[in-house]
């Protein structure tokens, strides 16, 4: 290639022509993704521009510095091969890097294939993170619990939960606090968002959302498979009749045994891998991710 790739941060409209790219990789983003990730760090989106054209793009999310997370890295197909990606994901991680403080970690999820590229730049592998798919009938039966129920557990929308109360809980299962974005994606149109309380206490939370194929359940926080349960029934009743997607942890079992509970297969896998050393989080807590592009 004669013409020098052009480096930049991206435009609020090409968010939205990189959430497009990402639904033809078969991504299956949320239908309000580019503006709630938008809204959470604009900073974050870099650009590969050739000629003066939009040729790849990728995400470098920076949570006030604490932790960093390289999502949504994609180069048109037509460019692919030809050393613009490399230079793209290393100049990415090295902005990113720059916009944290020393020491910080940084995550991403990349595809499996795409594995022995990324510990190349220094990333370690820690789990994989699954991608399940169930198809939800138009009067979904509730399955009966695990466990028999122990003491009150309630659903409830996680409106009527003391906004601080969430942080707390979701700040144990995610590397660093993240109230701007919860803020909007607890909030988005055409989703739902659930807590389960125990004797008053949050045991956990979900949220589904409406994405281009289906929906999608992200994150599913809770202290355990009964409370994860609980809010996997409900959340699942929004995608009656429909498709219905987590993406599961390898590393909690609990994970793995709620989904094939369900009878979810298996359609897709990233490698959870980490640039220094690996989040103190609990693990056993996380039955679904968020989002592969943000954390």
């Amino acid at each position: 290639m004669t013409q020098e790739l052009v480096i930049r941060n991206m435009t609020r409209p090409e968010v939205d022509e990189l959430v497009g790219w990402a639904a033809r990789e078969g991504w299956n983003p949320g239908l309000n993704d580019a503006r709630l990730f938008w809204a959470t760090d604009p900073d974050a989106f870099i650009a590969a521009e050739l000629a003066g054209e939009l040729i790849g793009g990728g995400a470098i999310t920076a949570y006030q510095g604490e932790f960093g997370f390289m999502g949504f890295f994609i180069v048109r197909p037509e460019f692919r091969g030809k050393g613009l990606g490399n230079t793209l994901w290393h100049a990415r991680r090295e902005r990113l890097l720059a916009r944290l403080r020393p020491g910080a970690s940084i995550g991403l999820d990349g595809v499996l294939t795409m594995q022995d590229y990324y510990a190349k730049g220094g990333f370690v592998f820690s789990h994989r993170n699954l991608r399940f798919r169930a198809e939800i009938p138009k009067r979904p039966i509730t399955p009966r619990p695990v466990t028999p129920t122990v003491g009150n557990q309630e659903i409830v929308p996680l409106v009527e939960v003391p906004f601080d109360q969430v942080l707390d809980y979701d700040r144990a299962c995610f590397p660093a606090p993240r109230a701007t974005f919860l803020k909007g994606w607890l909030s988005q149109p055409g989703a739902a968002a659930l807590g389960c309380r125990r004797a008053g206490n949050l045991s956990g939370y979900g949220v589904v959302r409406r994405c281009g194929q289906g929906y999608k359940i992200g994150p599913l926080f809770a202290d355990d498979a009964q409370a994860a349960q609980a809010l996997y029934a409900h959340l699942a009743e929004r995608a009656a009749g429909g498709l219905l997607f987590l993406d599961a942890p390898e590393n909690n079992p609990a994970a793995l045994e709620l989904v094939h509970r369900h009878r979810m297969v298996e359609v897709f896998g990233c490698a959870r891998m980490y640039l220094g050393p690996a989040p103190a989080i609990a693990h056993r807590r996380i039955f679904g991710v968020t989002t592969f592009e943000l954390g």
